[in-house]
This record gives C-alpha cells, sequence and structure tokens, in this order.
C-alpha cells in the first residue's frame, strides 16, 4: 500500500501491492480516503487524474455538512449506516459493535460499493475520515480476492497514523465533554486497532465461510467476484 499526498485529504491511500492468492492487488485501481470537501484546486487536479469513479458512504447530513465538489469522476452515493453518526457516540457503541453493525445492517448497500471496485474502473472509496465505512468496505473488498489476512488489517491499521492529531485532540475534548460517561466514544473517532479488523474478518469467516461468501449472501454473485478478482488481482512472474 501507498500514502499519497492529494493537498487538502487526509488518509489517502492506494492498496496496491498488498499479495493476494495469485499474484498481489493492482496499483492504482482502489484508493481510499477521508472525504474530499477539503481538497485544493491542486488536490482536485490530482483526484481527477487518478480515479474515475468515487464512492461515497457517508449519509446525507455529512454530505449536506461537507459537500464534494469534483468535477470528472463519477460519484455514487452509497450511506452506510441506517441511523445517524451521532446515534452511535449517544449510544457509546464500540468499535466492534459498529462494525458487526454495518455487516448486518447493510451487507447490500456494501456489495452495491464493491460491485463498483469490480467494474475495473480506478475508483476511490471514502468517508468522512476514512476509517470505519470505508475500513470495513475495503477490507471485504480486499479479502473477498483473497488478500493477505495480516496485509488487510495493516492497511485497516495504518488509518489511525493517519489522521491529524490536531483534529484527534478537538473532537476527543467534544466527546468528553458531550458524552462524559462513554466509554468508547474517542476510540470511535479516532483509532484503527489491528485486533479489531482481526476480530471482524474472523467473525466473517465463522459466521459467513468466507468475505465472499459474505458477499454472495448479499447479492453478489460468482461472475461479479470473478471480476472483482479480475478488476483487483494481477499476478506476480
Amino acid at each position: 500500500m501507498t500514502v499519497l499526498d492529494v493537498d487538502g485529504v487526509t488518509n489517502v491511500r492506494d492498496v496496491g501491492g498488498i499479495p493476494a492468492a495469485g499474484g498481489r492487488i493492482r496499483s492504482g485501481v482502489l484508493l481510499r480516503s477521508g472525504q474530499l470537501s477539503g481538497a485544493t484546486t491542486a488536490g482536485a487536479a490530482a483526484l481527477r487524474a487518478a480515479v474515475q469513479h468515487i464512492v461515497d458512504l457517508r449519509d446525507g447530513e455529512e454530505v449536506a455538512a461537507e459537500p464534494t465538489e469534483i468535477e470528472g469522476p463519477d460519484t455514487t452515493h452509497l450511506p452506510l449506516f441506517l441511523g445517524s453518526v451521532r446515534s452511535f457516540f449517544e449510544a457509546d457503541t464500540s468499535l466492534d459493535e459498529l462494525y458487526l453493525h454495518l455487516l448486518e445492517e447493510s451487507g447490500e448497500r456494501l456489495v452495491e460499493a464493491i460491485r463498483i471496485i469490480a467494474s475495473g474502473q480506478r475508483t476511490l472509496v471514502h468517508c468522512t475520515v476514512g476509517k470505519d465505512r470505508t475500513g470495513v468496505t475495503v477490507a471485504l473488498a480486499l479479502s473477498a480476492v483473497g488478500a493477505e489476512r495480516e496485509a488487510v488489517v495493516a492497511d485497516y491499521a495504518l488509518t489511525e497514523s493517519q489522521l491529524p492529531a490536531q483534529r484527534n485532540q478537538r473532537i476527543a475534548e467534544y466527546l468528553r465533554a458531550h458524552h462524559p460517561d462513554a466509554v468508547h466514544a474517542v476510540a470511535l473517532a479516532t483509532q484503527s486497532p489491528a485486533d479489531v479488523m482481526r476480530r471482524l474478518l474472523a467473525q466473517v469467516d465463522e459466521r459467513w465461510g468466507s468475505a465472499a461468501d459474505y458477499l454472495r449472501a448479499n447479492g453478489m454473485t460468482d461472475e461479479e467476484l470473478d471480476a472483482l478478482t479480475a478488476a483487483l488481482v494481477e499476478p506476480v512472474s
């Protein structure tokens, strides 16, 4: 994976290079990031040059607050959360609970996002910070094509180091002030522990058989899974 410098956008990377069954993940095909609303003119130009399709996983409230206007790539809005982001902080949801909620409640939308990746277009997947919704979507897509488990986990865990420290401090102070009894709020907003993704992928295997089987259970066909593999995996000679 390669961290990319896109002016005005945080947590941008290309997951290419990760080992996978039959080869490795192609470079330039699947990018991930935080929201794009802060992209400068130069940042927007870099994104236009790099991607053909943007998948925005934020809900309508988030999009309205921080709209993205990058002309060129197609943009598909697929809000993954059923319920507002705010509700997860109010309920003191843990990362483990949040990700399981995504798997159980948003399977069809996760499949829709991964179908776009399978189309073979150079795709950027993002949410607000590029950690949770983006992390689950990308981990499922990579795992479904046989990407090495620990490399998938490492890609997820990398986000924590990519979030600006000032942003994390500001959010942590806000959460402690507004949710003083919450145990999980700061982790939910700022952390991406490797063990959380390890546990999630283990649960996928236990409950559905594999990431590919999870996608099948939510409507993805074998032909679409073959297309996903063709799009993402390049043989290594």
